[in-house]
């Protein structure tokens, strides 16, 4: 595995974007992009820099969301996305250790229709799995 992103929510893309530029120098990545299927928008933000991790700014796609919910409950930082190379192999490693897949593997509009799963483990920790391209 290896740590791909890490997601914060936030309210407002823009937002966010100026203001992880102002504090940090970060600018935008990839994105944003639309995904239905995660009732969110979502862009990716660095210093561009080889090796540096990037951090998914992730926006709720309507009142709904998940996002909208995980605002309104005051958290902003919300996962960690590690890169697999196989996401169903992984995901049965972590519910045999206790984790349980809150989202079965998805196509996601940000990795191009690589698909995307998510688990809470056991210390309730949301984690994002990506598969490797092939």
């Amino acid at each position: 595995m290896r740590v791909e992103h890490l997601g914060v929510a936030v309210a407002d893309i823009d937002a966010a974007l100026e203001s992880y530029r102002d504090l940090f120098g970060y600018h935008l990545i990839r994105g944003p992009f639309d995904d239905p299927t995660q009732e969110a928008t979502v862009a990716f933000i660095g210093s561009g820099e080889p090796g540096d991790v990037l951090f998914e700014l992730i926006a709720p796609l309507g009142e709904n969301s998940h996002v909208a919910r995980t605002l309104a409950k005051g958290v902003s930082a919300y996962h960690v996305c590690y890169e697999v190379d196989d996401i169903e192999a992984t995901l049965e490693d972590f519910k045999s250790k206790g984790s349980i897949v809150i989202s079965k593997p998805v196509p996601a509009v940000a990795y191009e229709g690589r698909r995307i799963a998510w688990v809470m483990t056991p210390t309730r920790q949301i984690t994002e799995f990506v598969e490797s391209p092939r």
